[in-house]
């Protein structure tokens, strides 16, 4: 049996509250792929308003906009991410893919 140590990243602000991690990286992914806040939340059964919440909360706190959108009843309503939330988007993948090559490493190194 090969064993293999797995980590989880998250982005903490200074007093230690977190910021961005894996729950909020879904909520985007959602919204990318379903095109929708409302979608978004029902496919991750969660609130409309919980999702909002964590949304505008990341933005502040990250200080970008990661969510544009556009209301009403024509064919451009509806929600997208912006090109500096996509951007985060990929450099926290990389982060959490590099980060479990390298715990994985250490891991193999240190219980050899």
């Amino acid at each position: 049996m090969k064993l293999k140590v797995m980590s989880k990243f998250w982005v903490e602000d200074e007093k230690g509250r977190p910021i961005f991690g894996q729950g909020r990286r879904h909520i985007l992914e959602k919204i990318d792929e379903l095109g929708s806040i409302r979608a978004a939340a029902d496919d991750l059964k969660m609130s409309y308003r919980a999702v909002w919440g964590k949304i505008k909360a990341a933005e502040k706190n990250l200080g970008i906009k990661l969510v544009d959108t556009s209301p009403g009843g024509g064919k451009n309503r509806g929600a997208r991410l912006t090109p500096e939330a996509m951007d985060f988007l990929e450099k926290f993948q990389k982060l959490h893919d590099q980060g479990n090559k390298q715990a994985d490493r250490l891991f193999r190194q240190i219980f050899k």
